[in-house]
Formats: structure tokens, sequence, C-alpha cells
């Protein structure tokens, strides 16, 4: 579990295919390679990975053919600069929000506004994220934890502010370039829970309606 709070970034040193599948060894800062531990969880671009090995100031780490097809490390290449952040400890301070590393789906970028000297960033994403995001609430992006910004039919925007973009290179990104998207882990929970339960009306409290339920924000039409 990861709290979507970027510790630095690392760059793509080697990428090695075996069959499907493949290992990336990861160039970072000797203090964050030294303090991963053989076999521990890792958020990379916010996919959750094992650490399969660590040796002086880069670490590697395995990718499946699953994580390869579902979300951006596919396209990865040497040179890449990636998202790091190591797994949080259940006595820190939860700074961002409750972040699994399992990426939903890829979205792409639509556009880029300066906002002061914030950047607002304008994401399209498919609506099996869409569907879980809410105005102010939080998305991950890349392994990011960021606020929902604007929300419209086909995406939403996000805005980074100079010490955001002065740590992340999601500033970098240009139209079309894609990104990871992990939706906020409690609504997909929710969803789940009482999901079945709004497929009928006579299901609902009285008085509760998906009219209702819709005009406030609750559920897509």
């Amino acid at each position: 579990m990861f709290t979507g709070l970027v510790e630095c970034c690392g760059i793509l040193l080697r990428r090695v295919s075996h069959g499907p599948d493949a290992t990336f060894t990861i160039g970072v800062k000797e203090r964050f390679a030294s303090e991963l531990s053989l076999g521990e969880s890792v958020s990379v671009d916010g996919a959750c990975l094992t650490v399969t090995l660590t040796q002086g100031d880069s670490f590697r780490v395995d990718a499946s053919s699953e994580t390869l097809s579902r979300t951006t490390l596919g396209d990865r290449r040497v040179g890449d600069r990636l998202h790091l952040e190591r797994a949080m400890r259940l006595n820190d301070r939860l700074g961002g929000h409750l972040v699994s590393g399992h990426v939903d789906a890829t979205g792409r970028i639509r556009s880029a506004m300066s906002v002061g000297k914030a950047l607002e960033l304008f994401i399209e994403a498919p609506n099996e994220v869409l569907r879980f995001i809410v105005e102010k609430g939080s998305i991950t992006v890349d392994g990011i934890s960021l606020t929902v910004n604007k929300l419209d039919q086909t995406g939403f925007s996000v805005v980074l502010i100079p010490h955001t973009q002065s740590i992340v290179h999601l500033a970098d990104k240009a139209a079309g370039d894609a990104v990871n998207l992990e939706a906020d882990l409690i609504g997909k929970y929710v969803e789940r829970l009482i999901g079945p339960h709004l497929q009928s009306a006579k299901s609902l409290p009285e008085g509760l309606t998906l009219d209702l339920l819709s005009r406030k924000g609750f559920v897509r039409p």
C-alpha cells in the first residue's frame, strides 16, 4: 500500500525481455536503493512491483505481461524517468490517499494550461475510471496522489503546484502521452458493496431513488 507521495524519480538503466515479461534495472540515489529490501514492494510510475535485487545506486524489478499490457511500463525505454515510492508504514502520516499500486487503466494527456505558477493538466480517462471520479476527490496519476480539480464526460483535470512540479516529471508530458490511472480504492469497494442494490429501485430505502442519487453526484446516469 502506498500514499501517492512520490519520493524521487529514477532512470530506467536497462530493460531485458523474457518472452512477454521484462526485467527493469532502475538507477536512483544510492540512499533510496540502500533502504530497499529484497522482496519488498515499490511503486514504479504507480505500478506496484517487487524488488528482486539491489546493488549500489540501482535496483531491479520484474514486470509481468499483465503489468506491461495494462500500464505505460510496456512503453518505457532506457533513459526514461520513473516516479518511485516505497510502501507506506502503518505509523506514517497519510499525506496523500490510500493507493494500492494496482493500475486500473491508462489515460492520455489532453492539454495543459498555466494557472499562475501552477499547471493544470487535462486528462482523458476511460469510463471504467471516470465512474469512480468526483470533483475534489483523489486520483492517482503515474503514482502521484492528486486532487481532481474539474470533471467532464471524457476526463478530468488536476493542478500541479510548483513544489510538485519540482519533484515529478508529469509536467514534461505532451498532449497524447499516456499516463497510469488508479481510481480511489474506497470508491471501488463502495460500488462493489452497494452496486448490486442499485440495479433495482426496489432495493433502495424509501425516498431514495436512482434519480436523486444521480442529481447529487453519487452515481452516473
